[in-house]
């Protein structure tokens, strides 16, 4: 995909596409200091839990997303948001599509 036009005003779920059995995916920013990324996630798709070294920050653009974090599950829904803590297990499931922006802060 082409790189997201600078000083132009998008809508963030208008940024990727649902498409059926999978994740997709639209990197938005990439830096040594940080990274953002839109999703679509298709009904049953997830995220096997896993461990990041830094803080990330999920908010959900549209549907909802089963997050858990340490063993705990949290249902976030289109414009809430949750931050997944650096070095704590997580993972994700969706019960239905879903899109979300993750944004992660390297510094």
């Amino acid at each position: 995909m082409k790189e997201v036009a600078k000083s132009a005003v998008h809508g963030l779920a208008g940024l990727v596409d649902y498409q059926d059995g999978a994740v997709v995916s639209r990197t938005l920013a990439k830096k040594d200091t940080g990274t953002m990324t839109v999703f679509a996630f298709d009904k049953g798709e997830g995220l096997s839990e896993h461990t990041a070294p830094f803080d990330a920050t999920v908010q959900v653009l549209d549907g909802s997303v089963d997050i858990t974090i340490s063993g705990e599950t949290y249902r976030v829904s289109a414009g809430e948001m949750i931050i997944m803590p650096a070095d704590e297990p997580h993972g994700l499931k969706a019960p239905e599509k879903f899109k979300m922006l993750l944004t992660m802060i390297r510094s």
